[in-house]
């Protein structure tokens, strides 16, 4: 089976070392593209679902900003299974300050490299890491991260409208997501002080929820 993985806003591949999947599962890693200026979050998707294999069945699998990519390439394709981790598939489940600040246009204020700024409050406080091992993971993926794409993915967020759950699909969040948390979403797997991290911290459980949904996934 054949597993597309799509990373979160500005991250790679890195962010899913930890996961050790069943060795029925192919993981399959999908790189980023240019946007077009001003291209929509649902527009890129469909672009970027160019790269899927679709003679094979296949499974998506989306963090963070990645989630939301995975969401509406499902919304396009005909995923056996789509995951989303540390993310939402509606729009209306953004944190509402998010949307006010897409209605304002307040990102267009702020230059595209300060976007890129970190540091240790910010990686452990938001973010969540716990080790420095992990900040220092965090800090090159942020360090390598194109800041144009970085303002072009937060815009695309922020001007996000999506009202339709694709089928099959299955949501896992963390309670102690500081990034994208919602007292609407109601995910299907929760785990407990999980961060906006926890698909590196707690790789092994969801490691096994992913196992789980791939593998028992069939199309009605």
């Amino acid at each position: 089976m054949n597993a597309y993985f799509i990373s979160g806003l500005g991250a790679d591949k890195r962010i899913f070392s930890k996961l050790k999947l069943n060795e029925k599962i192919k993981i399959i890693h999908i790189d980023w593209i240019d946007p077009v200026k001003n291209e929509s979050l649902a527009a890129y998707a469909r672009r970027l679902s160019k790269m899927i294999d679709q003679s094979q069945p296949f499974a998506l699998i989306g963090v963070s900003f990645g989630g939301m990519i995975a969401v509406e390439i499902a919304k396009v394709l005909n995923p056996l299974t789509t995951i989303i981790i540390s993310s939402t598939m509606l729009s209306t489940h953004l944190p509402a300050i998010y949307r006010l600040a897409g209605k304002l246009g307040l990102l267009k204020l702020i230059p595209a490299k300060l976007l890129k700024s970190s540091n240790k409050f910010t990686q452990n406080y938001y973010f969540g890491t716990r080790s420095s091992s992990e900040e220092t993971l965090l800090g090159k993926i942020i360090k390598d991260t194109d800041p144009y794409f970085l303002k072009w993915a937060i815009g695309s967020i922020l001007s996000w409208e999506n009202k339709v759950k694709p089928e099959r699909i299955f949501h896992i969040h963390g309670t102690n997501d500081k990034i994208l948390y919602s007292k609407k979403s109601k995910p299907d797997f929760v785990i407990q002080k999980g961060t906006h991290f926890m698909v590196y911290q707690n790789a092994r459980e969801i490691s096994e929820i992913i196992d789980e949904m791939i593998l028992n996934s069939k199309i009605n």
